[in-house]
């Protein structure tokens, strides 16, 4: 059965912020940090149906990469640039816009989808 409210991601959420600023990360960049993981952390509840997605989040001195994994093996479907009535659809054009590398890598269990940005933009 799928539940009907999001997850609370506001932990993860805090976490990693608190993370790049104690990096000395610029805050506009942990600003499209917070907002690209969001996104990732709904689709994956919303579209892969998985009710607390696993999340990696890995800070090297120049580059944050998170990842978001669901157990869903179907890869998202390239769109032309969403419609900007609808009500979603959206998210995955966000965090390409958003961050400086995005991907989806199919894994034996569903597919893990990632984004990386870098510390001097």
């Amino acid at each position: 059965m799928r539940a009907f409210t999001p997850p609370d991601c506001s932990i993860a959420r805090a976490e990693l912020r608190a993370m790049l600023l104690s990096a000395g990360w610029a805050p506009d960049i942990i600003d499209d940090a917070e907002l690209a993981f969001h996104e990732l952390y709904i689709n994956a509840w919303q579209h892969a149906g998985s009710l607390a997605p696993p999340v990696l989040v890995s800070l090297r001195p120049a580059v944050l990469r998170v990842s978001v994994c669901d157990d869903c093996p179907n890869l998202p479907e390239s769109r032309p640039s969403a419609d900007p009535y609808a009500l979603s659809g959206r998210g995955l054009h966000l965090v390409r816009a958003l961050t400086h590398r995005f991907g989806v890598d199919p894994v034996k269990t569903g597919k893990v989808t990632w984004f990386e940005l870098d510390a001097a933009a």
